[in-house]
């Protein structure tokens, strides 16, 4: 039996985080031997392959690749992975949201996997805009490797709670970018096309959040949000062995959340 351990976490910079204890005892490089991931997909990485220690960069026992922002220091994703994709794929959306880093698609004998750090929309009505544009372009993509054969998993910061249950306070949050009712729209839009959220699949508690405001230290009383995400094809869905959250594990202003697959 074939089975794979995934991660999805935004680092808020991944070389900020390399410096830090995100368990007891254990730095980022470390995780790797401790938790055997064998998929790690981070979002919000904030850099590229030459501003990286080599530590970071050349884990051993995994492939690496990162797809950076044109703007320095800004979004950007990378993955992670002990066993080398069939192919790798840089963006994809085009010129408009390629230019940001936001996407690595990473192809397995079992699934095709989306590393995904969708848009905040909230500093501004033009980015609150851009994000739906790019929710749109995203759902069109996805639903096109479905129409050719591929088995999609996508996972990251989707930077939108979808249920009041996925964060502390959706009635103070109603008008606010990540909470309000287009955004969780498009949510239901995945669904509808036969999307699972995976965790939601496993887990129906309340209290349960990935991301927490740094400023007002949220995380030390849970007033927090679920906008983190591995959502699967309806067509793996018995492949689903675990879902989590690693609430444990610091360094960021969000967690990591988890996937478990199994194939026969």
């Amino acid at each position: 039996m074939k089975k794979y351990q995934l991660f999805s976490w935004n680092v808020n910079g991944l070389r900020a985080v390399s410096g830090k204890e995100i368990l007891p005892g254990v730095t980022l490089s470390g995780f790797f031997p401790r938790e055997k991931p064998d998929i790690f997909c981070l979002q919000e990485t904030k850099a590229d392959s030459h501003t990286l220690n080599p530590d970071i960069t050349r884990i051993p026992g995994y492939f690496f690749y990162i797809n950076p922002a044109e703007r320095k220091g800004y979004s950007g994703v990378a993955l992670y992975s002990k066993t080398e994709p069939e192919s790798v794929e840089m963006g994809g959306l085009g010129p408009e949201f390629d230019q940001e880093g936001r996407i690595i698609t990473a192809r397995y004998p079992e699934f095709t996997l989306l590393n995904v750090y969708f848009p905040n929309g909230g500093a501004s009505d033009d980015r609150l805009s851009y994000k739906l544009r790019f929710y749109d372009a995203f759902l069109n993509k996805i639903l096109e490797l479905e129409e050719n054969g591929e088995r999609v998993i996508f996972c990251g910061d989707v930077n939108t709670a979808h249920q009041p249950v996925d964060l502390a306070r959706p009635k103070e949050n109603e008008h606010v970018s990540g909470f309000l009712q287009v955004e969780r729209e498009w949510i239901d839009k995945v669904i509808g096309e036969g999307f699972i959220d995976s965790f939601r699949m496993i887990s129906t508690e309340k209290d349960q959040y990935s991301w927490w405001d740094y400023k007002t230290r949220a995380r030390t009383r849970n007033v927090g949000w679920r906008i983190d995400y591995f959502f699967v094809t309806e067509k793996l869905k018995m492949n689903i062995s675990g879902a989590g959250i690693r609430t444990d594990i610091m360094g960021s202003d969000h967690c990591p959340v988890t996937l478990a697959l199994s194939f026969s």
